[in-house]
């Protein structure tokens, strides 16, 4: 495509207009835009996704790929489809008021898209416990007015399918069902019978894809496996996904669905540098360097806490852990989430990192570690030596730690003060515990409390001087304070 209709408060903006194409006039934004839901998860909507958006690039559309709620997996496999970074969207961590700004970020960055494809999470009604949804699909959609294409597994049903979309096309009239997508027909007579019960609820079909066994996205114990530790593997799971989609869904009426989304109006695409100022944060002079670990080992992150770091004036540096050492003059480092785990002899096999990062940590470098983060600051993993930052050791369990968590920060640290509050996720199958031999004396304060679904108090987390790590995944763009006080640890800045 040669141009893009999303655009700015311009209402002739469109396919052949580019030069209208995100003018700033005034606060409404034109963003042709679609939901993908199902009615559980198991559907095959992130595989129905993914090749949706491949196929839409393989045609030339400027894809914008999000996704709602807190997953890191996947937008890898958006961003590998339609080579542009995949986004969250996460009532929870970021709030509602950031919803529609952070779409529009991400539709605009690094240029406009044609169109934006939300992928929603479990059933599309399905949200916190006990709010009525809040956080689901459905509310995703609604506050993104955002048509929704719904994908149901046709594998043991077929006229019945017409009830089920029946069911969800009432249920809320807040969410616009604009289509369905039939997937796992086994047969054109077993299409045909789901189609006239489909009609039958007046939803149109969008398309009937068949059941395939030789297309395979691989899971572990948290889910797909990352799209970053497959390839070329990931490469050619999600072209034959785009051929798939290509061939048996109607591009077209996707496209024509996803126009008639309402212009989005007083409203302001997410800004970092906005943000950041509207903490009370002020920059200072000197340029600082930090340190991201990626790679295989860490690839669960989200792209506007760098975008945050970046707008605070910081250097951003990329390395890996398995394979490199810490890039020079660095004033702080993150370390983020990923599989630790499964990369653990690797990550220690790279003792020359190890020791620089403990070292970097024993001199008051600034860190700031989630999750698999934590692990790799710890003394061992499953018996595998590790940084050895914090005198803690992990181990994998057998038990899934899932969920949304407030926490309340139990001390000062380099991402705030005592009793600074979040709302973070947990999501892992390892546990921490103090090392064996490690002096109670030399024991680093707690870094959060929550209450759990039982009203009782849990603590996650260490705070050691200038380094922090818990298990809590945080969003920065739902809490730009953290962004500021890590910025100003760094001497990149100050709180005022």
């Amino acid at each position: 495509m040669s141009s893009s209709p999303f655009a700015q408060s311009a209402p002739s903006a469109g396919a052949g207009d580019s030069d209208t194409a995100c003018h700033p006039h005034g606060r409404s934004w034109t963003l042709p835009r679609v939901v993908i839901a199902a009615p559980s998860s198991g559907s095959g909507k992130t595989m129905v996704t993914t090749g949706l958006l491949a196929a839409l690039h393989d045609r030339g559309v400027r894809v914008s790929p999000h996704k709602v709620g807190p997953d890191y997996i996947d937008p890898g496999y958006h961003a590998a489809a339609c080579g542009r970074i995949g986004r969250n969207l996460d009532a929870h961590m970021q709030g509602t008021e950031r919803i529609v700004p952070l779409l529009l970020h991400g539709a605009l960055v690094p240029q406009p898209a044609d169109v934006a494809v939300i992928e929603g999470v479990m059933g599309l009604f399905d949200g916190a416990l006990g709010r009525r949804g809040f956080a689901s699909t459905a509310h995703i959609a609604e506050l993104t007015r955002s048509p929704v294409v719904l994908v149901v597994d046709c594998a043991s049903t077929s006229r019945s399918v017409g009830a089920l979309v029946h069911g969800f096309a009432t249920f809320s009239p807040g969410v616009r069902l604009g289509g369905v997508l039939l997937n796992n027909v086994a047969s054109p007579r077993h299409e045909r019978e789901a189609r006239a019960g489909v009609a039958e609820a007046g939803v149109p079909v969008l398309g009937a894809i068949p059941r395939r066994t030789d297309v395979v996205v691989p899971s572990r114990h948290l889910g797909l496996v990352p799209a970053a530790e497959r390839a070329p593997e990931s490469r050619s799971a999600v072209e034959a996904l785009a051929r798939l989609v290509a061939e048996h869904v109607d591009l077209d009426a996707i496209l024509a669905l996803a126009r008639t989304a309402p212009d989005l109006d007083d409203v302001d695409p997410w800004d970092p540098a906005a943000e950041l100022a509207a903490t009370g944060w002020l920059p200072t002079d000197g340029r600082r360097r930090v340190a991201v670990a990626g790679g295989e080992a860490f690839t669960f992150s989200y792209a506007e806490n760098t975008e945050l770091l970046e707008a605070a004036g910081l250097e951003v540096v990329m390395f890996d852990p398995l394979t490199d050492t810490l890039p020079d003059g660095v004033d702080g480092l993150v370390v983020g989430g990923g599989f630790p785990e499964v990369h653990a002899l690797g990550l220690s096999a790279n003792v020359a990192l190890r020791d620089q990062i403990a070292a970097f940590a024993a001199e008051g470098g600034v860190i700031s570690a989630e999750c698999a983060g934590l692990l790799y600051l710890a003394r061992s993993l499953d018996d595998h030596p590790m940084c050895g930052v914090l005198p803690v050791t992990g181990r994998m369990t057998p038990r899934l730690t899932l969920g949304y968590r407030e926490g309340v920060a139990l001390t000062d640290s380099v991402l705030g003060p005592e009793g600074t509050r979040v709302v973070g996720h947990e999501f892992h199958r390892t546990v921490v515990e103090p090392a064996i031999g490690a002096a109670h004396g030399d024991a680093p304060h707690r870094a959060w409390a929550w209450r759990d679904h039982e009203g009782e108090t849990r603590r996650d987390g260490w705070v050691d001087g200038s380094v922090h790590a818990s298990y809590l995944h945080l969003h920065w763009a739902g809490a730009p304070r953290l962004a500021a006080s890590f910025a100003a640890a760094v001497g990149a800045g100050e709180m005022t």
